[in-house]
């Protein structure tokens, strides 16, 4: 097919081990799915429906770098499970739900809080405050045809090796197949779509020059720098 204009560049995701890579389609994050998180944004920890807003797939960072982002002077840190579908479809049964899922990976949800502030007080998308150019840094996917489905295990992150977040899987309000079938019932799910899954307490600001560590057991590390 030709295009007026030249053909935007495919998001993608690396793989563990591999050269080949993760075609993106689009992302979906999962809203204050960690009770401790639920109840420092003000919000209320019981497991009410799970709600979900959106980056781009062009959002995603590879290279382990974040420039700190325009018309904003507070951009909190959002260490989350990463998890990319390799199959879809519209209301996906539970119990189908994991073979939909191809691989894991560790991701940072990185927001300008002040915006998404004023965006929350007028009533407003998030956009402006979620879905900014750089706001995804992620690692590269580890398959599930290697590592399970794992359901508990350690997240953390660190910035300047000081100990920022901390929790575990097994924490989650909305478990992986939980969200990927409410998510289906919503949308029509996509082979290359990612969810972002929510992430444990203690979010807070980042400045330039700061160094972030973030980790999820039997998955792996992200290391980013902002810049």
């Amino acid at each position: 097919m030709d295009f007026v204009i030249a053909q935007p560049q495919q998001a993608s995701l690396k793989i563990k081990g591999s050269k080949a890579a993760f075609p993106v389609h689009r992302i979906y994050c999962v809203g204050r799915n960690y009770a401790a998180h639920a109840i420092e944004m003000g919000g209320d920890p019981n497991r009410d429906a799970p709600f979900f807003f959106q980056k781009n797939p062009d959002n995603l960072v590879l290279d382990g770098t974040f420039p700190y982002p325009p018309a904003s002077n507070d951009v909190h840190h959002e260490i989350e499970l990463v998890v990319a579908l390799k199959a879809g479809g519209k209301d996906i049964p539970l119990s189908a739900a994991l073979d939909c899922v191809y691989g894991y990976g560790v991701g940072l949800d990185m927001t300008r809080r002040d915006l998404q502030g004023k965006a929350k007080d007028a009533g407003r998308p998030w956009e402006v405050g979620k879905a900014f150019e750089s706001s995804a840094p992620a690692s590269a996917l580890v398959p599930a045809a290697e590592i399970g489905h794992p359901a508990a295990g350690a997240i953390w992150l660190d910035v300047n090796g000081e100990r920022r977040q901390t929790g575990d899987l097994n924490q989650m309000i909305w478990k992986v197949p939980e969200m990927i079938s409410y998510l289906s019932g919503l949308f029509v799910l996509q082979p290359g779509d990612v969810i972002f899954s929510g992430t444990p307490s203690g979010v807070g600001p980042v400045k330039r020059g700061d160094k972030l560590l973030g980790h999820i057991d039997g998955i792996g590390d992200l290391a980013v720098s902002v810049v």
